[in-house]
């Protein structure tokens, strides 16, 4: 029997996601052309849910705003969390409205509808938790199991005892809100509903499918690529240009004689060319302008973002509304072909990746021949002056321009 129902949770802010999520929650970032959140519950309506209570806190208005203009063929319904922080604390939001099995799970996840089907078939007693073997187990919250049951349950262990993480996406019966609510809080401060995975007792679903969880900015890449390479081909609007690998097109795109070697996803009324070079896997939003000689490389670009000359924006994350001056350049890659090291929220971190450019936030504008060095991050609403180069994180709000001495003297003058 399908699960007809589900409680989706959409109300973090995914701090390590920044500058993306200073001015959109972590759900709504734009890949393949939709909010993670949309992917989310659009799985969830293919495997036969037919409502989903979503869960929302921060900058809420965001979510709201974008389902009521954009009908998915599932009924939502909305509800604000509380001031008591924690996943169990956001489930329990719900107690009440479910009326039957329902499917629990987070609204930034990406994975296939497939995952769905199966745990509903493999549902049993009061929980049934998806897993998933990982390669880096000491990263993730590590289940014990025999069988099909959990027996233990640990948050990022120093020892790992199987590489088995919880994928945050439950089968639940509505009896587990009584349990939630004998939840202790954590020493983080907040009510996690893993606290029942811990003594033991709960099914668990082993699964296969593509699953990820992202904490970080450049994990976006990874579900960028597989999100697009399951969209059909759709080609139309392209004039001139030398294709290799798969495109997609939304309506009122164009591509005029460019190169791209895909694959590739561009987004409603978005104008690529002339003689511009797209390569990697790559998205870019709507009513964006990428033109006369600048190349795009494994990137994703969020909507009314312009590139319009001379530019080079390589393995990148781009918010809306931004403007890359004539010749801005990201660079993405180190003399010495090492890892790139990343800054988040004052912790530095080996990204594992060689090539890696800038994660720049929405509204940023860059003049003419400024700069970027690889792993940077530049928050939303920031001037980046002509000339200047940018070798360390920028805060939201800042200007950084260059002060240079001008020396004028008339030709032949003595010294």
């Amino acid at each position: 029997m399908p699960i007809k129902e589900a409680v989706v949770l959409a109300a973090g802010q995914g701090k390590r996601l920044h500058p993306l999520t200073y001015t959109r929650p972590k759900c709504m970032i734009n890949l393949a052309g939709k909010p993670i959140l949309r992917h989310v519950l659009e799985n969830l309506k293919e495997a036969g849910v037919q409502k989903a209570y979503v869960v929302v806190s921060y900058k809420k208005e965001t979510i709201l705003d974008y389902f009521s203009k954009n009908d998915i063929g599932i009924k939502i319904e909305f509800i604000e969390q509380g001031k008591k922080y924690g996943t169990a604390a956001a489930f329990l939001e719900a107690k009440g409205r479910v009326s039957n099995t329902f499917f629990g799970v987070a609204g930034d996840i990406i994975t296939e509808a497939s995952v769905f089907k199966k745990l509903a078939g493999a549902h049993q007693g009061e929980i049934t938790a998806a897993l998933k073997e990982v390669e880096h187990p000491e990263e993730y919250g590590i289940a014990e199991v025999k069988g099909n049951t959990i027996l233990s349950f640990e948050e990022k262990p120093k020892i790992p005892k199987t590489k088995l993480s919880n994928c945050s996406i439950y089968a639940f019966e509505p009896s587990v809100f009584a349990k939630m609510e004998k939840i202790r809080l954590s020493k983080r401060g907040e009510y996690e509903v893993t606290d029942l995975l811990k003594t033991g007792g709960a099914a668990a679903l082993s699964i296969s499918e593509y699953w990820l969880d992202m904490g970080l900015p450049w994990q976006l890449f990874d579900a960028n690529k597989f999100l697009i390479e399951k969209l059909p081909a759709q080609a139309r609007g392209v004039e001139d240009c030398k294709i290799k690998g798969k495109i997609f097109l939304e309506a009122g795109a164009e591509i005029i004689s460019s190169y791209i070697d895909g694959p590739l996803y561009v987004g409603a009324n978005t104008t690529i060319g002339p003689h511009s070079y797209i390569k990697g896997c790559t998205s870019i939003g709507a009513n964006c302008c990428i033109g006369d000689s600048t190349t795009v490389k494994n990137s994703i670009i969020f909507d009314r973002t312009n590139a319009k000359h001379l530019a080079y924006i390589g393995d990148s994350v781009i918010g809306e509304g931004c403007n890359f001056g004539a010749a801005a350049q990201i660079a993405n890659f180190r003399f010495d072909a090492g890892s790139i090291k990343a800054k988040v929220n004052d912790v530095v971190i080996d990204t594992k990746r060689n090539k890696l450019g800038a994660i720049i936030g929405d509204n940023v504008k860059m003049g003419v021949l400024c700069s970027v060095m690889p792993g940077k991050m530049i928050g939303n609403d920031c001037w980046i002056g002509a000339n200047v180069m940018v070798e360390e994180n920028i805060e939201p709000n800042t200007h950084v321009l260059l002060k240079q001495e001008l020396i004028k003297k008339k030709v032949g003058a003595k010294e």
